[in-house]
């Protein structure tokens, strides 16, 4: 028997959108979940904004959206 494949995204993950969303200007917004400890962090508007390797995270109430990624060792926090 096979198993099911992962869903995109979701292999070697580092975090996860959660249900816990800002709408800033028009634009949905998800909190972010760490996989590895379950530590909340900032906004994303989809998993194209922060890269699932290295180790760039986004903290706080800190929001990224659009064409913007984050990605490397890049930290993004506060209220940026």
């Amino acid at each position: 028997m096979q198993s099911e494949p992962e869903p995109p995204g979701m292999i070697g993950a580092k975090y996860e959108l959660t249900t816990t969303v800002k709408v800033v200007f028009g634009i949905t917004l998800f909190q972010i979940r760490r996989l590895s400890d379950g530590a909340l962090g900032g906004y994303l508007e989809s998993e194209k904004n922060l890269s699932q390797n290295g180790n760039a995270w986004v903290s706080g109430n800190a929001r990224v959206s659009g064409n913007a990624r984050v990605s490397g060792n890049a930290r993004v926090s506060g209220n940026a």
